[in-house]
């Protein structure tokens, strides 16, 4: 509603300026500095001063007057040098949020994201969290504005990290193939075993240099497709995939399709992209230097030309190997159609409530799949120390002449997450007293030191429970569960996402799961608080009344002067607008911090009006209105998180 009104009243104010003055400007909107101001302010006028040689303030009043009067504004008033203050009718404003909501139909063209992207080689830790959390929120976003959103989990099983855990278990530990696959069923989870594994191969490889031809082999012999480390790869692969599904899924994360890379190479795709960078000298053949008898891309391609001397990317090893940015143009390229290629799709699993997981694979099969790839835009949700490779995916896209799939190619990025030294204490993690001291640490999956998502997962879950029983010790047990899970998991993935992504972050288990301050439980506990105050209601015997019946455009009108109610509902009704502006400026955290003002706004509702106990019947009627819509705005928002809304707290 708030947004829609924002909308309208820029359409307005542009339609005016090409009519009168022949100027297309962008109608910018802010917040008047006090509330008594006015609902929005428009400093269009001082835009325009210099171009019509003008005073702001003589300009706005001319606006003002050309503007006329516009649906659901009550009176526009010029104030200070020049900025046009816009009051809302408020008896309009609450009718149209009273009435029916407005649905939104999925329409426009499709968007890629692509997120979480683990290598398939070990447990995933508490920094892939972040990226699926991201990734997963932002999808949410756009869904919510009615924008078609495909969700992509990328599987480099091909790649360096899966060769080395193959590598371990046949050269290291001497494993068959038999002999991991009984594993899978083992005491020990297979993902924190290769977890472990890794840690140790690359330890050995640090110790024994030459060792690192076991690396060699198995990638030759995983990109070939056929022997027995290739067949290993696939088993390790396939299963570490799985413990990741099941690992998101506890944060209620999924996917659309989880394209492989063993199919961008058995499927010829890289071939494909390969001849096309050829052809158009996107790259050459290095024939002297450090990269002799590789195919590179010239650093001029993805630096400019300033940086021209520095050193070009590596595409195909001289061993004929490829890597991995190799691939991913290729990819990239698929995702965006222009590959005149597509993989076949078998379906992997479907989630409980029935959305369907689909997983490429070489192979035909049966029809069924829907169509994937093909999309107008695509967002790669990838940390900020991969920029430089995204670059040169974006560099071979437009040098294959594909400049407006390299435009619409977009770097998610995020910062890093560490763990506060608390934390470190919390897990058991041992510190030096220099580590001690330090406002984060850093973590390393290659090192084994760090956090598997699992566990920090159990470790909140737990705490959780026992601030549950504490305060609901009447309940069973599988309840308490229930909700400690919903609290546990809802402050790790506000945590997440509170932070703007160029943010470090360092995660604590206390500040996370806090019922005061910016958190998700403190989130959480306003909407159980508002739907108390409804259940209340009814163990009194009473039903909601009648709400449109009872608080008409003129009832609301006189209720909503009362400037505490009024702004109280002004702030509930910007979700829309809240969602709007963050998926415009590719921040999660602005839904975030909308919800944690919304919580504010509830708890100082909350503390100034007595809902149930009001003796005036219109008033009364207004109240629970309020009360049930901020309601469904904590949910809404909180949904749009991926957050739920716990029975109690």
């Amino acid at each position: 509603m708030f947004h829609n009104l924002e909308k309208q009243i820029q359409a307005v104010f542009q339609a005016r300026l090409r009519e009168h003055f022949d100027i297309t400007t962008e109608i910018v909107i802010e917040q008047p500095k006090q509330a008594s101001f006015g609902e929005i302010a428009l400093p269009v006028a001082f835009q325009l001063a210099r171009s019509l040689k003008q005073a702001p303030r003589k300009i706005a009043e001319e606006l003002v007057k050309l503007a006329g009067e516009i649906p659901g504004v009550a009176a526009m008033e010029v104030a200070g040098n020049g900025y046009i203050n816009v009051r809302f009718d408020r008896g309009s404003y609450g009718a149209g949020l009273l009435a029916a909501p407005e649905t939104r139909g999925v329409s426009g063209t499709k968007t890629v994201v692509e997120h979480t992207n683990i290598n398939p080689n070990k447990a995933a830790h508490i920094g892939h969290l972040r990226n699926a959390v991201l990734g997963d929120t932002f999808v949410r976003m756009m869904r919510f504005l009615g924008q078609r959103v495909e969700i992509q989990n990328y599987i480099d099983n091909t790649g360096v990290q899966v060769a080395d855990v193959v590598a371990g278990f046949h050269f290291l530990e001497k494993k068959t193939t038999a002999e991991v696959a009984a594993l899978l069923n083992g005491e020990q989870k297979f993902d924190y075993l290769c977890w472990d594994l890794y840690a140790r191969t690359s330890q050995y490889y640090k110790e024994h240099p030459e060792s690192l031809a076991w690396r060699a082999e198995t990638l030759h012999s995983i990109e070939a497709g056929h022997g027995e480390l290739a067949e290993m790869a696939h088993l390790v692969a396939d299963a570490i995939v799985n413990c990741h599904l099941a690992t998101m899924l506890r944060l209620n994360i999924q996917y659309d399709v989880l394209p492989r890379e063993s199919e961008i190479l058995h499927l010829q795709f890289w071939a494909s992209a390969f001849e096309q960078l050829k052809e158009r000298k996107a790259i050459y053949l290095e024939t002297e230097g450090k990269n002799k008898g590789c195919w590179v891309m010239p650093s001029s391609a993805f630096r400019g030309e300033d940086d021209a001397n520095e050193d070009s990317k590596v595409i195909v090893r001289s061993n004929g190997t490829v890597t991995y940015v190799g691939k991913d143009i290729a990819y990239q390229m698929w995702k965006f159609g222009l590959l005149g290629k597509d993989f076949h799709y078998k379906l992997l699993t479907r989630y409980t409530d029935g959305h369907p997981v689909w997983v490429s694979t070489a192979e035909p099969q049966p029809a069924g799949a829907p169509a994937f790839g093909g999309a107008s835009r695509v967002y790669n949700v990838i940390d900020v120390r991969q920029s430089y490779l995204q670059d040169v995916v974006v560099a071979g896209l437009n040098a294959l002449g594909y400049n407006q799939a390299a435009e619409n190619s977009i770097h998610f990025s995020y910062e890093m997450v560490a763990l506060s030294p608390r934390c470190c204490v919390d897990l058991g993690i041992e510190l030096s007293e220099e580590d001690a001291k330090r406002p984060y640490i850093e973590v390393s999956g290659r090192k084994g030191l760090g956090v598997k998502a699992d566990d920090l997962m159990d470790k909140l879950i737990e705490t959780a429970l026992a601030e549950v029983v504490s305060r609901h010790p009447e309940d069973n047990l599988a309840a308490q569960k229930a909700v400690a899970t919903e609290i546990a998991m809802g402050a790790l993935r506000y945590f997440l996402l509170k932070y703007t992504r160029n943010t470090v972050i360092a995660f604590d288990f206390q500040e996370a799961l806090s019922f005061e301050g910016e958190t998700g439980p403190y989130v959480q506990y306003a909407a159980v608080r508002a739907q108390r105050i409804l259940s209340k209601l009814e163990d009194r015997g009473e039903a909601l009344p009648d709400f449109a019946a009872i608080l008409t455009r003129d009832a609301l009108a006189r209720q909503l002067k009362d400037e505490d109610c009024w702004q109280v509902l002004l702030a509930a009704s910007k979700a829309e607008a809240a969602v709007e502006r963050a998926v415009a400026s590719g921040e999660p955290a602005h839904v975030a911090k909308y919800a944690f003002q919304l919580a504010q706004e509830f708890a100082s509702f909350y503390q100034k009006f007595k809902v149930l106990d009001e003796p005036d019947a219109e008033r009364r009627t207004l109240l629970l209105w309020m009360t049930h819509f901020f309601r469904q705005q904590l949910e809404k928002t909180l949904a749009v998180l991926g957050i739920a809304v716990p029975a109690y707290m």
